[in-house]
């Protein structure tokens, strides 16, 4: 006879709210879920009813359970969901999953190539690459992923869920956690989600009387009228309504013989004066009691290790051999107590993490310190090298010995492993453990990397108050040494979080540590820091650039000298930074020169951004995308999302200028909401400006103005992109609407606002564009234009073309008219990769040639006619119509424009030229700006307004301007 319940009892409204999240998430419409209670109240019973009801609808299910023994292990629960998932069902193959394998790797052993080096992915994204392969996995029917006891989870899993919490609202996904109320980050994670209304919380509460009733019975296989009320009223009033231990508690009285079968029914036979137990300990002490001394000392020696334990380990403390050892787990799995753990074939778990620390509670604190010391003592002894997850077994079980000195030390050195490998918010975990329970001679070690480990998870603050704790110590010591180290690696965080006066202070305080006689490979790593402080707004002094210049210089030399690839690359890439104010060349030498050390050294997360900074280097000159791809390619094998993204930005750039704007839409739309999800803001802010230069060069106000509001909210108008929003955005789209005089204001206020806020930024206009209207309209000169032509901007094969044209109109206007044309000969057969600004610029510069006789300007207008016609960007076109009216040349009329009009409005009658009037209503213009926009007449405007209103049968100029703007939302 089993003591454990077959169905659930008294949860009706927690299975309630299950089966609707499996409807909203086979829907595409993700829910957050979390069960909160005390151990033994049954949410893992509940969880594994969400996973059968989830199997029965055919629902991939991933099932992960943190560890409750207290070690940490980074992404200990995702990696068991997956593998629960990947064991069974093989690993997804989908194409879409590619660019994120290598993240996922992390949690997927399957995807790992060799032990070549990785990208060290943030928290953050990971946490998106398990949102995709989530999405794969549950775009046929929805999936599940279960997490359970994230009390016990590590800081990095539970960065990890409020990703997945915050995003999964659109998502065929259901995520199912559980959690017991003790303080912790989990729970302030779910009692936030539940207050910003992005997850459900249920606390679970203990059963009524009629439900344990109800619960005994189903164990018994009886009617709830079968239990003997003695039973019932022992159960309900031990047991407080906790579903384990109702089933412990029964389970005792049937091992005692107290409750037993007569005919039947069941009848309980306890003597009043008999011993019964009065908890849980005593009950699983009676339980332990009817084993043979061998099984007994494995299962004590098991639960000493955890709730979950590994076989290996278990085998090396207790020195069974194979066969002994599996013999006496199979007892102990045939008494209810063990189960293989189904994620892990090394592992066993006890079926509740409650009957472990019964176990050991059943101990005497001698006999129960006494077995930790030898557990521990075990493990040190053992051949094999221990991992850091054993390693924190041992400190464990040191300290439940007694052994506090020697935990801590345990503790110190896996947090100090966890730190470089980049898991810091685990490394603070373990390392906070160490110091409260160090010697004093360890303390101050401890205490520095932990100070580290603050500031490289994000919290300076907290790294900031611990150095202000440390003690002193001798200047120029080796524990000074240690000291300085640490102040750089903070200061290093601190320029990272643009903090600049923390950065300062912590470079003061490492040098005054170190003294003058620093070693080389020191002073190298504090150059660099240094270097890239000087950079920041706000940075006291003068001559900034010159002073990190100088300390890149100086790091770069010692670190190729002394062998330190990583120190050399940081110091490259601050150098072709600062050198790109005097140009490309000596920029990309630089840049080059980091690509070789990243190569030669194996430091693929370099050689990816070297690749970035020379493919967008590349780019700007040439306008060619070809290295672009490269370094994208390189970023995505990877897996490194954030520079995946970052290339996309300027791919989309790119795409924009050269007038391929569906490529540039759709990288736009694979990346932009990913950037902001994963918070790499830099990316998102270009993605959205990239989003805006496509509206503007297409000559689509509405959707320029609408991805400005986007821009603005993520903070772009606070950024260095502002000039590029002026004068790449706005006065581009100012141009296209035959506003010259707009365009040149844009371009005036990028220039100021550049002025106030110097920037390695070369396509705001300020290098060509501008330039170019300032001589068309008189101000500039010859002298302007060539002291734009000395500057790095001039290089860019984008501002070329401007240049070239505006040196043209300058020869033209003295009367060399040989050389104008050549000039514009030049600009057109170079910028073959930007048709937009090639025959934006034939436009803007046929007035002038018309105007004073050189040139082909009746050709120039005829060819960007055509193309604005094509690219549907009417006002320039109509423009283009009206100087060849002027110029007394015949203008071909394009009647085969039907085929741009709407079906409702072609059959109504509307022609193209009222259809080009009635496009731009959808922005209230009045007819003086529709004139002037399409070169025509106000009074041929009102004669269109007029057809149209009939035509429509619109009641007046409102409703026709209604039915304008929904027309202009179906064609978006």
């Amino acid at each position: 006879m089993r003591a454990t319940s077959s169905v659930i009892v008294g949860r009706f409204a927690e299975t309630g709210l299950l089966s609707n999240a499996l409807d909203a998430a086979s829907r595409c419409s993700g829910r957050a879920v979390f069960f909160v209670g005390d151990a033994g109240i049954g949410k893992s019973r509940l969880a594994g009813e969400c996973a059968y009801r989830a199997y029965e609808r055919g629902m991939p299910v991933l099932r992960g359970r943190a560890t409750s023994t207290g070690l940490v292990v980074p992404f200990r629960p995702l990696i068991e969901a997956l593998s629960s998932r990947f064991r069974a069902a093989g690993t997804p193959t989908d194409p879409e999953l590619d660019p994120y394998r290598p993240a996922l790797a992390r949690l997927v052993p399957e995807w790992r190539q060799g032990s070549s080096p990785g990208y060290p992915e943030t928290v953050i994204e990971l946490a998106e690459a398990l949102l995709r392969l989530l999405s794969v996995l549950g775009q046929e029917r929805g999936c599940v992923i279960l997490l359970e006891d994230l009390h016990d989870s590590d800081t990095e899993t539970i960065a990890v869920v409020e990703y997945v919490i915050d995003n999964v609202a659109d998502l065929p996904v259901l995520l199912l956690g559980t959690l017991r109320p003790e303080p912790g980050v989990a729970l302030d994670l779910v009692r936030s989600a539940e207050r910003r209304q992005v997850a459900t919380v249920r606390e679970l509460a203990p059963l009524g009387d009629a439900d344990v009733r109800e619960m005994t019975a189903s164990c018994l296989e009886a009617a709830p009228d079968e239990v003997p009320p003695a039973t019932h009223e022992r159960l309900a009033g031990r047991a407080g309504g906790n579903p384990y231990l109702v089933e412990v508690l029964l389970a005792d009285l049937l091992d005692s013989g107290q409750l037993r079968r007569s005919g039947d029914r069941w009848e309980e036979h306890a003597n009043p004066d008999a011993s019964v137990p009065t908890g849980v300990v005593r009950s699983w002490s009676r339980r332990l009691d009817r084993f043979d001394e061998p099984v007994r000392e494995l299962l004590l020696c098991a639960a000493t290790l955890g709730s979950r334990f590994s076989v290996t380990v278990l085998q090396t403390v207790t020195g069974f051999d194979d066969r002994t050892l599996f013999s006496h787990l199979r007892s102990a799995v045939e008494a209810n107590i063990i189960a293989p753990d189904g994620a892990d074939p090394d592992r066993y778990t006890f079926r509740h993490a409650l009957t472990a620390e019964a176990l050991v509670a059943s101990l005497a604190p001698a006999e129960r310190a006494a077995t930790a010391r030898r557990a521990a003592l075990s493990l040190a002894a053992a051949e094999h090298e221990l991992g850091d997850e054993q390693r924190q077994l041992m400190a464990t079980l040191q300290l439940a010995g007694g052994d506090r000195h020697g935990a801590a030390r345990q503790f110190a050195g896996v947090g100090r492993r966890m730190l470089a490998a980049g898991a810091s918010g685990s490394a603070v975990t373990l390392l906070e453990r160490a110091r409260s329970l160090a010697h004093e001679s360890d303390l101050r070690g401890i205490t520095e990397s932990l100070a580290v480990s603050h500031a490289e998870a994000g919290e300076l603050d907290a790294a900031l108050a611990l150095t202000a704790e440390l003690p002193p110590v001798p200047p120029r010591s080796d524990a000074a040494e240690q000291r300085g180290e640490a102040h750089i690696r903070i200061a290093w965080a601190a320029v990272m979080a643009e903090r600049v006066e923390e950065a300062a202070g912590q470079i003061r305080t490492a040098r005054s540590m170190l003294g003058t006689a620093v070693r080389p490979e020191l002073e190298a790593a504090l150059d660099v820091v240094d270097g890239h402080l000087a950079l920041l707004p706000g940075h006291a002094g003068h001559g900034r650039q010159e002073r990190a210049q100088d300390a890149a210089r100086r790091a770069a030399a010692v670190a190729e000298e002394r062998s330190l690839p990583v120190v050399a690359c940081q110091a490259w890439q601050l150098l072709a930074l600062l050198s790109r104010e005097r140009g490309f060349d000596e920029a990309d030498a630089c840049l080059e020169r980091m690509l070789a050390v990243s190569e030669q050294h194996a430091l693929p997360v370099w050689r990816v951004e070297a690749l970035v900074r020379l493919g967008a280097n590349t780019f700007m000159r040439t306008g060619d995308p070809a290295r672009l791809e490269t370094a994208r390619t390189a970023a995505q094998s990877l897996g490194a999302l954030v520079p995946t993204q970052t290339v996309d930005g300027l791919l989309a750039m790119n795409a924009v200028m050269r007038g391929e704007w569906d490529g540039a839409h759709e990288i736009i739309e694979r990346s932009v909401a990913a950037s902001a999800r994963v918070r790499n803001l830099g990316a998102h802010r270009y993605l959205l400006l990239a989003s805006a230069a496509l509206a503007a060069h297409r000559g689509r106000r509405r959707d320029l103005d609408r991805a400005m509001v986007r821009f603005r909210r993520a903070g772009g108008e606070e950024s260095l992109l502002v000039p590029l929003q002026l004068g790449l955005c706005r006065a581009f789209a100012a141009l296209l609407e035959e506003d010259r005089a707009g365009a040149l204001a844009d371009l005036d206020a990028s220039l100021a606002w550049e002025r106030e806020h110097p920037s390695f930024f070369y396509l705001s206009g300020r290098y060509g564009l501008r330039p170019l209207l300032r001589i068309l309209d008189g101000p500039g000169d010859r002298a302007e234009l060539d002291a734009t032509l000395e500057s790095p901007g001039a290089d860019l094969a984008w501002n070329q073309l401007f240049l070239r044209l505006a040196e043209g109109v300058l020869h033209g206007r003295a009367g060399d008219t040989d050389r104008a044309v050549r000039s514009v000969a030049a600009a057109v057969a170079d910028a073959d990769a930007f048709p937009l600004a090639r025959h934006l610029g034939l436009r803007l510069v046929a007035g002038a040639a018309l105007a004073e006789g050189w040139g082909e300007p009746v050709s120039w207008l005829r060819t960007s006619e055509e193309y604005f016609y094509g690219a549907g960007i009417q006002p320039v076109a109509a423009a283009c119509r009206a100087a060849l009216r002027q110029a007394g040349a015949s203008v071909g009329q394009h009647r085969g424009g039907w085929d741009r009009i709407p079906a409702p409005l072609r059959t109504s009658g509307v022609t193209p030229r009222e259809y080009e009037v009635f496009v731009l209503l959808a922005e209230r213009p009045g007819n003086q700006q529709i004139a002037r926009r399409l070169s025509i007449s106000p009074r041929t405007v009102e004669k269109h307004m007029a057809s149209l209103l009939n035509k429509t049968g619109r009641a007046d100029r409102a409703a026709l301007c209604e039915f304008s703007a929904e027309c202009a939302a179906e064609r978006d």
